[in-house]
């Protein structure tokens, strides 16, 4: 949510003319992600969001707005796409594939307790089963294939010690996607980056999850590790925080039950959570792009949470709750 591509106002208002959403009031760049160019879009009508695609295309997108809708129709709150007057959701702006959704009300929720993450759990599994009737079909982008891809990238520009972790990691990993367990585990539309700052609050309450431009077609227990791994961890230390994780994992199987395959692959997907945003971290730290706005996040961290997760695997029993 960096700004790469500006956007002027009067490109903005011939936008908010074509979706019939009235005059203009003000245009914000947002700072945060470091993927697309975001603003804040306030018109006479209400506010919205204005997202320009810097790497997805035209030919991938639909997938995700899409989605969007299709959760949206069925009361998942996240963001619903605005359509032109023909019900395209998809348009350009500045030269760019371009999407404005409604904003969500509330606040990022940047500490959260037990009731924050199981408000997440409980709602994530709910998503998770309202995406069993979409039918696009488009493979997590940063998945496994993509990791293999990025990490010879990144290995010159890092200790031996990492190294060391990350080919050994990737291999672990590599390992286990090509196993019968992992093949049978529940899949289907993942959001893949449901971070503390990609949901919304209003005190207690959850408003919303948006930033769904990493979503796609994936294991359950990946979508479910990604949160465990950054609503329910300690984040100085990226230890475990058990009351959290509790709290999550319990919310998560009052609406939707873990199988037996992934209470036992839990671990790895753990891991794989935390090598997933480690390399994307290395990635963009060692080799940004240029933006206004951008400051890339700290690759360190999502080190120590994938050391944490390899040194003290966490397993779920048939009744529910973790066990180192």
């Amino acid at each position: 949510m960096a700004v790469f591509t500006e956007v002027s106002k009067k490109e903005a208002r011939d936008l908010l003319r074509r979706l019939q959403l009235g005059t203009l009031v003000s245009l914000r760049g947002i700072e945060g992600g470091i993927e697309n160019t975001n603003y804040f879009l306030t018109s006479d009508q209400g506010e919205y969001v204005l997202t320009l695609f810097e790497r997805l295309t035209a030919e991938q997108l639909p997938f995700y707005l899409h989605l969007m809708k299709h959760l949206a129709h069925a009361g998942i709150p996240v963001p619903d796409p605005r359509g032109d007057r023909h019900g395209d959701i998809l348009h350009t702006v500045a030269g760019k594939p371009a999407a404005v959704v409604s904003k969500l009300q509330g606040k990022s929720q940047l500490a959260p307790e037990a009731v924050h993450c199981a408000a997440v759990g409980g709602m994530l599994a709910r998503m998770h089963l309202a995406g069993r009737g979409y039918e696009r079909q488009q493979p997590n982008l940063r998945g496994l294939a993509w990791w293999n891809e990025t990490v010879p990238v990144v290995l010159p520009h890092i200790g031996e010690a990492q190294r060391t972790l990350l080919r050994s990691e990737l291999a672990y990993q590599n390992h286990v996607a090509a196993s019968p367990g992992y093949a049978a585990l529940p899949r289907g539309p993942v959001h893949a980056d449901l971070f503390r700052d990609n949901a919304m609050f209003d005190g207690e309450t959850l408003t919303g999850f948006f930033d769904f431009y990493f979503a796609g077609v994936d294991t359950w227990l990946f979508d479910l590790s990604v949160c465990l791994n950054d609503w329910c961890i300690d984040w100085a230390a990226g230890t475990h925080a058990p009351l959290r994780a509790a709290a999550m994992l319990d919310a998560y199987q009052a609406v939707r039950p873990l199988t037996a395959q992934e209470r036992a692959l839990l671990p790895a997907m753990l891991r794989a959570g935390a090598l997933r945003f480690w390399i994307s971290r290395l990635w963009d730290f060692h080799l940004p792009r240029e933006a206004s706005l951008l400051t890339p996040h700290d690759p360190t961290h999502f080190e120590r949470v994938l050391r944490g997760r390899v040194a003290e695997p966490l397993h779920v029993g048939a009744a529910g709750g973790f066990a180192h």
